[in-house]
């Protein structure tokens, strides 16, 4: 049931019924008044939680903006850069909705508190000043009107009609009270239909319109986000590759012998106790120890820094070095060395025998240092080779699944890591590839890369170029079949890079480096007319190894910039030591044709 009506012609007959009415009125608006101040605490509420979690928000989107990502190596794919654009990219969105969301915040306090309070003050507060005043005229009527009727027929006429009119003049005062009251109670009942729920409309208008912002934002970020979720993906195969491949090396290094030196920048590091000779006798320090055989200098560091709280260095000249005999000291691992800054001798203690062994090796000059062993392979390729990889290329692409070599029963994993081992010899040798993989692969511009590719693959010998035609024709075929054997360019260049590309240290800084030689397999498969079947170039002015031309792309090439240099100077130097290994591995030819 509704409210009654509350007839004006009531007010004078102001019966129980009429007060009734006039109450169910009158709790109605005290609920009203008690459920709009509510309201307004509940909003004030709201809109600082807002106020708070937008100031988290541009927080946590500050943080974003301010972080730096730093990939491993000196340089970085297309995938790694967009990866490490992406948090300032999320951060200029979270920007934008909270713009939307400031301005939600800075509007509430206008369009739903301040239009709430003002209708509870001034509509519901003047129907309860209403009520005041009907109360009190009601209580001052009917208060005279008692008197009045007391009063006894024997007074005088002029005392009664005296009494007669102020009794009217009550009246007619109880009478607007009432009539006032009643206007006003029922406009209060009727205003609050539209003033009352007028600001929550507006408020939750500007409400929508934030998460209308907030999807508008979103279908524009759709694009991105799939870019995003593909460089992702790429770099998650990378790194799935990359870390079978450091795994690989990491088992390698572990199960060599302890004279193993890994490459480096120095012919021999490592620690080595120095004996220092004090006034009660020596003591023996630990030092940080290098040398580099070329210049015959050595350095040691010394890393205990409890006493001084800094590391010092001393650089010398290494003069002649000799193992020191083991009934001439009661240490073990021992030898000596003379320096041009020093006087006598200087005696240091090494790790172990092996150890001592390397020290001595790279500073006598008595034993070379093992050095990576697939730079010195020939660039030779024999018919046997080409059959052989014509073989199972042709299982892989006929049969399949089960695929039979000779007497053996191969899976087509099994198959393809023989094809793979193959196609590493025939095609990893020639060095110009290497200096590829420095230059060209770091730049961002898509048409220099494959220009790059082009001149570089017609620099092969033919025997080369025609192994790798043989072979890329074939990962050509595979690609155009992804729907059913998942093998996208992507995949075969994550399989075929590390293999066809591999450096020649085998470090973990070369193994971060797999990324760029995916690069150059995805690069000849889908350019494989352009890049491998056409001729070569008329002009070779995208080859990596023009400097002037290399210095002009780097211009161009704002991302590149700061590795250009220094990576040509490295690639230059590993092609220049490429063709001394090279030469020097002709040697060793025919040893390496019969394991191939």
């Amino acid at each position: 049931m509704g409210l009654p009506t509350l007839e004006f012609s009531d007010s004078f007959v102001d019966s129980p019924d009429f007060r009734e009415r006039l109450k169910c009125h009158e709790f109605e608006l005290d609920r009203t008044n008690k459920f709009i101040k509510d309201l307004i605490k509940d909003g004030n509420m709201l809109i600082t939680a807002l106020r708070n979690l937008s100031a988290a928000v541009q927080k946590f989107s500050q943080s974003l903006q301010e972080f730096q990502f730093e990939c491993i190596g000196d340089a970085e794919t297309d995938d790694e850069v967009n990866i490490a654009q992406s948090f300032k990219e999320f951060s200029q969105l979270l920007n934008t909705v909270e713009e939307e969301r400031r301005r939600l915040i800075q509007n509430a306090g206008d369009v739903l508190i301040t239009p709430l309070e003002k209708f509870r003050k001034e509509q519901i507060g003047a129907a309860k000043e209403g009520k005041k005043k009907f109360d009190k005229e009601t209580e001052k009527y009917y208060s005279t009107l008692e008197r009045h009727l007391n009063l006894s027929s024997k007074k005088k006429e002029a005392y009664l009609q005296e009494a007669d009119t102020q009794i009217d003049k009550e009246r007619q005062l109880f009478y607007d009270a009432s009539l006032e009251y009643v206007f006003k109670i029922q406009e209060v009942q009727e205003k609050k239909k539209f003033e009352f729920v007028e600001p929550l409309l507006s408020f939750l208008q500007g409400l929508f319109t934030f998460y209308h912002e907030g999807y508008e934002l979103a279908h524009e970020f759709e694009p991105y986000k799939q870019q995003l979720q593909f460089n992702l993906q790429n770099t998650r195969n990378n790194f799935v590759s990359t870390k079978q491949e450091v795994e690989k090396l990491m088992k390698r290094i572990r199960s060599v012998d302890q004279d193993y030196k890994p490459p480096g920048q120095w012919t021999m590091e490592g620690f080595l106790f120095v004996q220092e000779k004090r006034p009660l006798g020596c003591t023996w320090t630990r030092h940080y120890c290098t040398y580099d055989k070329g210049s015959k200098a050595f350095t040691m560091s010394n890393t205990d820094t409890k006493s001084s709280g800094k590391q010092v260095t001393e650089m010398f000249q290494l003069k002649s070095c000799i193992r020191r005999k083991t009934d001439s000291i009661d240490k073990r691992f021992c030898f000596d060395i003379e320096v041009m800054e020093r006087h006598g001798v200087m005696t240091l203690q090494a790790l172990s025998e092996a150890n001592r062994r390397l020290w001595l090796e790279a500073m006598d000059g008595k034993e070379p240092v093992r050095s990576p062993f697939f730079s010195c392979l020939p660039a030779f390729l024999n018919e046997s080779g080409f059959n052989f990889v014509r073989k199972c290329i042709d299982l892989v692409e006929k049969r399949g699944e089960s695929l039979t070599i000779t007497t053996r029963t191969l899976t087509k994993d099994q198959l393809y890591d023989k094809l793979k081992t193959k196609a590493f010899y025939y095609l990893l040798l020639h060095p110009v590839f290497i200096l590829f993989y420095f230059c060209s692969s770091e730049s961002d511009d898509q048409n220099y890369r494959v220009c790059a590719v082009h001149a570089l693959v017609h620099k092969l010998p033919e025997r080369n170029k025609e192994m790798l035609e043989l072979l890329i024709k074939h990962l050509v075929t595979v690609s155009t079949h992804h729907q059913l054997n998942l093998m996208t360019v992507s995949n075969l260049g994550v399989i075929f890079g590390p293999t066809l590309m591999r450096s020649q240290e085998e470090t973990v800084a070369a193994m971060m480096n797999i990324k760029f030689q995916n690069i150059v397999v995805e690069i000849l498969i889908e350019n494989f007319t352009k890049v491998i079947i056409r001729n070569a170039p008329n002009s070779h002015k995208n080859t990596p190894d023009d400097s002037k031309n290399t210095q002009n792309h780097s211009k161009n090439t704002p991302n590149c910039k700061k590795n250009t240099n220094k990576n040509t100077k490295r690639a230059s130097e590993m092609h220049q030591n490429s063709k001394k290994n090279t030469h020097n591995g002709f040697k060793n030819t025919q040893n390496v044709n019969k394991n191939t």
